[in-house]
């Protein structure tokens, strides 16, 4: 098991959270988007070696945010909020 900073609720176990994808991965306009822009943005990941930013949601307060985690040794380097004061 791993340890996971909800920026809100502090360490909680991993089983708490849902991935939500890659940082930056910017979903398109749907009016003005080619399929192959729109396939590009569904299937295509960096998947980088190293530090990596990507978008967690915690279950449990419902609240999305960044987390830093190494892909090759799993450690994490942090997390923010993605929303200021929390609670949407």
């Amino acid at each position: 098991m791993q340890l996971f900073p909800c920026p809100f609720c502090g360490p909680r176990s991993e089983a708490e959270f849902h991935f939500g994808g890659d940082a930056g991965n910017v979903r398109p306009d749907e009016d003005e988007v080619s399929a192959d822009r729109w396939s590009s943005y569904l299937y295509m990941r960096h998947n980088q070696k190293g530090m990596s930013p990507s978008i967690w949601m915690h279950m449990t307060c419902g609240e999305l945010f960044q987390l830093d985690r190494d892909t090759l040794t799993h450690s994490v380097a942090g997390s923010k909020a993605l929303t200021e004061g929390g609670h949407r």
